[in-house]
This record gives structure tokens, sequence and C-alpha cells, in this order.
């Protein structure tokens, strides 16, 4: 499982149109990749190192402030770009396996008490977010 983690003042989530998901304080942009051996235990690690990583202002976590966390789904994390041009898509989990580990990771957040917005899995989303620092990190479980 990877992550992209982003140290943000506000984020959101459009799909058509529409506003689907919104954090507009700082807090953290997770991008979430699922790989096609990740499972739940794996799940409840990301959730828990998501939540306590000391990367906010003042070396502050989203559990000790109480920040919030916009959670989006990026099989995209696993493209392989080693040969050619195209990325090859074989080590992100498909569709009916990664959507219920996102699920897991959110449920996981939501159940140590965090604040958790989300984008739609498998929709072409717009996602919109104002960096702070900037300060991004890769986070491997």
């Amino acid at each position: 499982m990877r992550a992209v983690a982003a140290r943000v003042t506000r984020a959101d989530v459009t799909v058509d149109g529409e506003v689907v998901g919104a954090i507009d304080e700082p807090g953290l942009l997770v991008l979430l990749g699922i790989h096609v051996g990740d499972d739940a235990a794996k799940a409840a690690v990301m959730a828990r190192k998501l939540h306590e990583l000391r990367v906010l202002r003042d070396e502050e976590s989203c559990a000790t402030v109480n920040a919030p966390l916009l959670v989006v789904s990026q099989f995209t994390l696993y493209g392989d770009t080693k040969k050619g041009r195209r990325p090859s898509w074989t080590q992100a989990a498909r569709p009916e396996v990664a959507e219920p580990l996102v699920d897991a990771v959110v449920a996981e957040l939501r159940g140590r008490g965090a604040t958790v917005a989300t984008g739609r899995f498998g929709a072409m989303m717009a996602v919109s977010s104002v960096n702070d620092g900037p300060f991004t990190v890769l986070i491997e479980v």
C-alpha cells in the first residue's frame, strides 16, 4: 500500500461539477494506491501511520490536533515506467480488491476519531488543493 500525503490548508474533490469531498482547514490530502498483494492488515497500519504522521506545523499530527484528511484513491501510484513510454499497471490492485481496502483505510481512520472526507472510487475526479510548505511525503506499508 502506498500513499502520497501532502500537508494542505484546504483541498477538495469534484466529480461531474459536484464537490464530493472537501477539507476547509489545515490537514492532509492523501492519494492512496493499493497493491495487488495488500490486505486489511495493511489498511490498519496505513491508517495509523497517516493519522499519527508528524508532518503538520510544529511537528504535530492529525491525531494530536484533530486535523482532517481527504483520502483519494489513486491506482496510478503503482504505475511502472521502467520500460517503454507507457506505464504498466500490473502492480495496482483490481478495482474489486482495491475499493474495499480504500474503504478499510477510511473506516480505520474514522474509528480512530479522525475527520475524513473522500473522493469517489473509480470516478474521473478533479482534485484541488492548496499545499502548505509545500510538504509532501511518500508512505509505504
